[in-house]
């Protein structure tokens, strides 16, 4: 019997039933640490299955242990090209530096802030999940002598039980990563709490928010088609960011009409308030690119934003072998219906007195008007201060 044996098993037994990946890091290291393994810091990453998100990962030292998670921008700079973990990932084998007397001018930059951290040895390995897919961790120690045989062989001997202990959490994390990224946050929710079936709803009163892009059709024909992109993208960012800073979901992209919901629980009054400072951020955004477009010669684009209140509907929707997950509801459609106001009050942003009702002063009316579906004429609003 091994002397790493016992910590393998509590990997896969009760560390895995565990379903904690900061606990599950403490006790295999604290693990190593018992064995006599001279452990100064572990870093063990896992990488996410999301367009937006690269990796996340457990950070251990002594004294403190604490989550982290990497966007995917890192992928292309510095900190990951030519970096350990990316050779681990790439190459699939161990990597193991020596950090004292290393020639640090050679070397990836993570080594020269690991020695003067006190680190004298570095040893990267691969984590292999069961899809394929490669993981990277990272060791390093303080003590004069390195690591020695021993404690390369208790880390090398460890990682398929740590690997199998992260990998249910490491899919999971995928799995609502990728539904929040996909369908928003509260929906996303729904779905990881079991309201999947066809037909199941919840009624909730919420603030709606509808946002459009002006002249989209005549970009479309005219603009080069990464020209076009970058400006959707550059939209798209300078909507969605304010209304998820606000805590609103964005539930649906319709072209480029952007469909985002806001419940708080029991209170309308914040529904209303966060969509309404959501639009207003949304606005400044605007004027901004703008501004900065006409110092650099692009061309300005124009978007407008209309809101209601009211009780909407989260449910499935589909055929019995394709379902949507969607909120259904007159606030829907009357938000849909104020924003197309827009354009005919050259307004940027409207709401109906259901929203400004709890606005005051920051809001002024613009009148009576009738809206394709309802049978009477209904108030609208404006913001006092005209962004955009």
């Amino acid at each position: 019997m091994s002397e790493i044996d016992p910590l393998n098993h509590w990997l896969i037994s009760e560390g895995r039933l565990l379903g904690d990946e900061v606990e599950i890091v403490k006790g295999y290291c604290e693990g190593l640490v018992q064995l006599g393994v001279p452990l100064a810091r572990a870093r063990i990453a896992q990488t996410y299955s999301n367009p937006l998100l690269s990796a996340w990962g457990v950070i251990w030292t002594p004294h403190k242990v604490h989550r982290y998670t990497v966007g995917t921008t890192i992928l292309s700079t510095d900190a990951w090209h030519g970096s350990p973990f990316e050779y681990v990932v790439t190459q699939r084998r161990p990597l193991r530096k020596r950090l004292v007397n290393l020639d640090f001018e050679a070397e990836h930059p993570v080594y020269a802030e690991l020695a003067a951290e006190g680190a004298t040895d570095f040893l990267a390995i691969p984590l292999e999940h069961g899809n394929g897919s490669v993981q990277g961790t990272s060791f390093t120690t303080n003590a004069a002598s390195g690591f020695l045989s021993e404690h390369i062989r208790y880390l090398e001997d460890s990682r398929y039980a740590l690997a199998a202990a992260l990998e249910p959490i490491a899919m999971r994390e995928s799995q609502e990563s990728l539904l929040q990224t996909y369908l928003g946050h509260g929906p996303a929710e729904e779905i990881e709490q079991g309201h999947i079936n066809r037909g199941e709803h919840r009624t909730v009163s919420a603030a709606i928010l509808f946002a459009d892009l002006r002249g989209f059709t005549e970009k479309a024909e005219t603009w080069p088609e990464t020209q076009l992109l970058a400006m959707m993208g550059d939209y798209f960012e300078m909507v969605v960011s304010p209304i998820q800073q606000m805590g609103g979901d964005v539930l649906k992209f319709m072209g480029d009409g952007i469909l985002a919901v806001f419940d708080v629980e029991d209170s309308a009054e914040k529904s209303c308030r966060l969509a309404a400072e959501a639009a207003e951020k949304s606005m400044i955004n605007l004027r901004d690119y703008n501004e900065d477009g006409l110092r650099n010669g692009r061309e300005p684009i124009e978007f407008v934003i209309g809101m209601d209140f009211g009780k909407v509907t989260f449910g499935n929707i589909g055929s019995p072998d394709r379902l949507d997950f969607t909120v259904v509801g007159q606030a829907v459609n009357v938000a849909s219906r104020v924003q197309e106001l827009c354009k005919e009050l050259a307004e940027n942003v409207l709401m109906t007195a259901s929203v400004a009702q709890y606005m005051g002063d920051e809001v002024q009316s613009v009148g009576f008007h009738s809206v394709r579906g309802l049978a009477e004429d209904i108030e609208v609003f404006k913001t006092s201060a005209k962004l955009g």
